[in-house]
Parts: C-alpha cells; structure tokens; sequence
C-alpha cells in the first residue's frame, strides 16, 4: 500500500465525512442514545453495542492512544537532537523567548478579535436558557507553582505522566550535557540521530493509518452529538466558530508575511494533514508527531527550532482556547445581563493570556481558564453549564487553530535564526517521498 502526501489528505478527508455521514445516519437510528437491532435468525445485533461503543469506540481511541505513545518519546529525542546541534547554548534562551513572545502575542490577538465579534454581533442578548447540567471549576495552580512543577524531580514520573513541561525542561538539560561531553557525547549524540530517524519512521506509519482512526473517532463523536443544543446556541456557536477560521486563515497568515516575507499561502497548503489530524483528536499534544513531521519535512524549519517551539506551543499556546473564552465571557454577560466595562474586558485579555501559561497541561484547561475568567470580572462561573454542550465541536477546531499558529510561531523563529530552509518551504512536493510507505515491501522503504 503505497500513499503520497495528496492521496493522504484526500483519504483522510475521505474519513472524516463518511464517519460524520454515518455517524449523523445512527443517530437518526437512534434517538437520545436508544439502541437499535438488527434481527439475524435466533440472535439480534446491537448496532449500538457493536459499532457505535465498539468497533468506533475501540478503533478511535486506539488511533489516539498510538499518537500519544508517540508523543514523549518522540519531544525528547527530538529535543536532544536539536539540543546536541546548537553550537552556542546560549541561543534557547532566545529561542525561547522568541516563542513565548510570539505565543503570547498572538493569544492577546486573538481574544481581543474575538471580544470585538462578539460585541459587535452580541450571541448572547435574547437568550433565555436554563440548563439542569452543573459546572464546578477546578483550582487552577498558581503560576509559580507551575514554573515549580516545571523542573521534574523524576524524569521517569515525567515520562509516564506525559508531563510535556517536565519532559522539555529534563531533554533541554541533557541535550546540553550531551554537547558539553565531548567524543562520548558525540557517541551518544549519534545514537539520538539514529532513534530520530526511527520514530519519525513510526509517525509516517500511523500517519497512513489514520483515514481509519479518524472515520471512528467521529462516526462516533457524532452520533450522539446533540444537535438541539448546538441549535440553541447557534448564534455563539457560530461566532467562535467564524472567529476560529478567520484568526487561522488571515491572522496567522499576515503575521507570517510581515515577519518573514513567505508565502502564507502554501503555508496554509502544508498544514493541512496537520489541521486534519487536530481537529479529529482535538488534542495538540497527540498531534505533536504530525506537528513535528509538518514543521520539519514540508515546511522546513530545522530540527534544532521545531524540537523546541512545536511541544513548547503545544503546552502554551491557546489561540483558540483564548476565542472561545472572549466570545463566551461576552455572551454570558450578555445573558444574565451583566454590563463590562472597558476595564473588565483589559482584564479578561490581560487573565486569559497569563492563563495560558499559568495553567499549562491542567486537564480540562480551556474551561479552567475560563472560570478564571469569568470570576475576574465577576461573571457567575455557572454559566460555563450552558456552553457545555457545544463544547466538544468547538474543541475540535480550536484545537485545529493551535496547531497552526504553532507552526507558524515555529516558522517565524526558524527564519528569525536562518534555520528555515526555503527551498523546501517552496517546494509542493516537500515530505511526500518519506511518507511514501509500501506496507508488502518493507526493504524498499529504506
């Protein structure tokens, strides 16, 4: 089976309708999570049971778990890499402070854009919802208890955890071990370059693999989405859902041009398999691996920048997150008619920036941050219940947007440091050879 980087996007587009066609047919099938059977001689089929919570439920998380396998193994090794590369240490502090700045910015950007939609448009005036559901916000950790918690006191926990902050911090420090070491460190050194080569290998498998995991994960996600609840709340849906695109398709892509004079349109064309892969998991961190792959072989930013910016954004950056936080904020003052004033609004800007390092790699983060929000300009955190429901779909795209402006971030920084190569930035058919894989042949991918 052998694919190339357009039949790959093509099949997973492939994917991605038949699973939400079908998914929206069962539900059809099966109103309000019924059941329905499929008579066969002395038994009955449970199309619920064996499709909806098995084949789709099983296959999907599958999919999923084998992109999160991926993820700490292939940051850490990949980080030394980079790490081991760098001539002057000195150079990740301003690396890194070229990123977080950029992150920071853009997230101030977009929750500022999408305040303005949202007033401008007002979702919320009209609303008169109640919902029975609950939400109780969980402690969010002090930012210094995060830059705390940054520091591992045992890598191995890190590693099993998934603690990407921990996981960076531990490869940075060895990395540059590594490079201060000598022959044994160049020994080591090449044994990193070695495994790189493998787990990418092991990417590009999965990548081929995931037309599959992607039509479970939504024929299941959409059977039982509630499509009542979205049409409720079509007016905000709609507006973190237009503020979305438009901060990925004409923020991101006039920040590229201005700070490095690229193309933002064949940009836009190589992230596609990467937005694709986002928007099915709604994960940035298990979509690190594509990430990577995406920054490094099409776009081409080298491995010393993309090891670095790509699981650094994962953590910290939350464009999308900060749209949906400025748009809801907006629309639950609107709905239990609460006026902001323009102090309110500089303080949910200022908060919800912070918060995007402040709570990195907290679960549930977005609406984590949002009750940080809310409670900052003294908004009822109990409003958060009635955006639950669309919560999941928006989550999808948002996550698509991270993963964009992270490899733009990555992209500025890399041409910051003339570690872009642009020839393969230009180049169309950059990182179709790789992802070349002839599953009956195995020798002849060498």
């Amino acid at each position: 089976m052998t694919t190339t980087t357009s039949s790959l996007t093509t099949r997973i587009v492939i994917g991605m309708v038949s699973g939400i066609l079908l998914g929206f047919l069962l539900q059809q099938l099966m109103p309000n999570g019924s059941d329905f059977t499929i008579p066969l001689g002395f038994f009955e089929i449970s199309v619920r049971g064996l499709f909806v919570d098995g084949i789709f439920e099983v296959g999907g998380q599958i999919f999923v778990a084998s992109l999160k396998m991926l993820v700490v193994p292939l940051v850490f090794v990949s980080l030394i890499c980079g790490t081991c590369s760098l001539k002057d240490t000195s150079k990740l502090g301003r690396i890194g402070g070229k990123a977080i700045g950029l992150y920071l910015i853009t997230t101030a950007i977009a929750i500022s854009f999408a305040m303005s939609m949202a007033m401008l448009l007002s979702p919320g005036e009209g609303v008169n919802m109640t919902s029975n559901s609950t939400f109780v916000a969980k402690e969010a950790p002090s930012l210094a208890q995060v830059l705390i918690q940054m520091f591992p006191s045992n890598p191995f926990a890190a590693f099993a955890q998934g603690n990407m902050l921990q996981v960076i911090i531990f490869a940075l420090l060895f990395g540059i071990a590594i490079a201060l070491s000598g022959q044994p460190g160049e020994r080591i050194a090449a044994l990193f370059e070695d495994l790189n080569v493998v787990i990418m290998r092991l990417v590009t498998i999965l990548m081929n693999l995931a037309p599959y995991g992607v039509f479970c994960l939504l024929a299941s996600l959409f059977t039982d989405l509630d499509i009542a609840t979205i049409k409720n709340l079509g007016m905000y849906f709609g507006v973190v859902f237009v503020a979305l695109i438009v901060h990925a398709t004409v923020t991101y892509p006039v920040i590229l041009k201005l700070l490095t004079g690229l193309n933002p349109v064949i940009f836009i064309k190589k992230m596609r398999d990467a937005v694709l892969f986002a928007f099915s998991t709604a994960s940035s961190n298990a979509t690190i691996p594509v990430t990577m792959e995406t920054a490094t072989k099409k776009i081409g930013v080298n491995n010393s920048i993309a090891s670095f910016t790509v699981p650094l954004g994962a953590t910290i950056n939350m464009d999308g997150t900060a749209i949906m936080q400025g748009v809801a904020t907006v629309f639950i003052a609107q709905v239990f008619n609460v006026d902001l004033s323009i102090s309110d609004f500089l303080m949910v800007i200022l908060t919800a920036t912070l918060a995007s390092i402040g709570t990195a790699g907290v679960p549930g983060v977005g609406l984590i941050m949002l009750a940080m929000v809310l409670e900052q300009v003294g908004l009822p955190v109990e409003g958060i219940a009635m955006i639950i429901g669309v919560d999941r779909l928006l989550d999808m795209t948002r996550t698509a947007v991270n993963v964009t402006g992270d490899c733009m971030v990555t992209t500025v920084v890399a041409k910051s440091e003339n570690q872009l190569n642009k020839d393969i930035f230009e180049d169309e058919d950059a990182g179709k050879k790789i992802e070349e894989i002839d599953f009956h042949h195995l020798n002849e991918n060498k």
